[in-house]
């Protein structure tokens, strides 16, 4: 790599964690990061924790490893909030998100890292490396990986005219996706702040900016599963209904599909997903249990149907999971509860 080469002045990758009373789990991701050979750099960002010594944890960190560890310290602007923050400081030519409870792999890690070093180097480097993520069940003590070896070509660089069909839970999510940075300045993409469900947002936004893929088919990141408190528990994620609709208007108003994605397969993608979120607000509706939740529901609908009603026919009518969450009458809202807990048992989501 040449000395005037565009990307020499910057780190290889940006790695943000965001953290919120993380105290008791923030060492171990950090940590995981670290075994990472590269010229990387970390961002905690602490995000007005109160109740424990995250703050001083995150500056321990910074103090002990200089010029890779950095700390932003800000008043609670729940998760995306921080993952912005990390984004505007970030001076990574490439940006991942790792949660506080979360943590990688070393191996596949190194392997990664080595991969990005290529791509850096080559002076084209790809918009969006894609690797597996692991769901560790705490409670089971199991594990459940996620792969997308049907779904994208493996081990070279491609475009989104070779994507395949994304089966059951192979969505592109923040735990599989390490952004090329400027593509999601240049995307645009605002995580709005004290809401739950953000990461959505985050890859979704910024796919039409994505010309170029590489699938790099290792076990990274390990998303931990378990806890009460977390805002995947079902519970919780019912007492944030109204986080969970605001992010599904975000993406619903983000791109009009199919022409907004730019390629046909990459719109037929975006629809699933869009697809999968709208099943989610539509049976966290039904689980709310209330007039209120069926208001919420009926208020989404009518939302789709103002910003685009060929899209909202299309997701009425083609989308299986769509159809079975919004079937009509109180039968029909008792059949969509039993198939969902059907489908909880079978993939293991919550």
């Amino acid at each position: 790599m040449t000395v005037d080469h565009p990307y020499v002045r910057q780190k290889e990758i940006t790695f943000v964690i965001p953290c919120y009373n993380s105290a008791d789990y923030m060492d171990h991701c950090i940590d995981s990061i670290l075994r990472g050979r590269g010229d990387i750099e970390i961002i905690i960002v602490n995000d007005g924790s109160t109740r424990d010594d995250t703050a001083e944890r995150a500056d321990r960190w910074a103090a002990q490893y200089p010029g890779v560890i950095k700390v932003i310290h800000q008043e609670n602007k729940g998760h995306g909030g921080a993952v912005m923050a990390g984004l505007r400081e970030a001076s990574g030519v490439y940006f991942k998100v790792v949660d506080s409870d979360d943590w990688l792999d070393p191996v596949a890690l190194n392997l990664m890292l080595s991969k990005l070093r290529h791509f850096i180097s080559s002076g084209s480097p790809v918009d969006l490396v894609v690797a597996n993520y692991v769901y560790e069940h705490t409670n089971s003590g199991t594990q459940k990986v996620i792969r997308y070896r049907h779904m994208m070509p493996k081990n070279r660089i491609f475009t989104w005219n070779e994507l395949g069909f994304s089966g059951p839970g192979q969505n592109i999510l923040m735990h599989s996706a390490t952004f090329r940075t400027q593509i999601l300045r240049d995307s645009g993409v605002e995580l709005p702040e004290h809401t739950f469900y953000v990461d959505n947002i985050f890859v979704y936004v910024p796919l039409p900016s994505v010309q170029t893929l590489y699938y790099l088919p290792v076990n990274l990141y390990r998303y931990f599963i378990g806890r009460d408190d977390q805002s995947v528990n079902e519970s919780v994620q019912v007492s944030r209904l109204d986080q969970q609709m605001r992010v599904t208007r975000i993406m619903v108003e983000a791109h009009k599909l199919p022409e907004g994605a730019g390629n046909r397969r990459l719109a037929g993608y975006m629809e699933q997903y869009l697809g999968l979120i709208v099943t989610a607000s539509s049976m966290f509706a039904l689980l709310e249990g209330t007039e209120k939740g069926t208001r919420m529901r009926r208020e989404m609908w009518e939302h789709i149907d103002a910003i685009d009603p060929i899209l909202k026919h299309r997701l009425g009518l083609r989308l299986p999971l769509v159809l079975g969450a919004n079937l009509p009458g109180r039968i029909g809202r008792s059949v969509s509860v039993a198939l969902y807990r059907t489908a909880q048992k079978l993939y293991r989501f919550s």
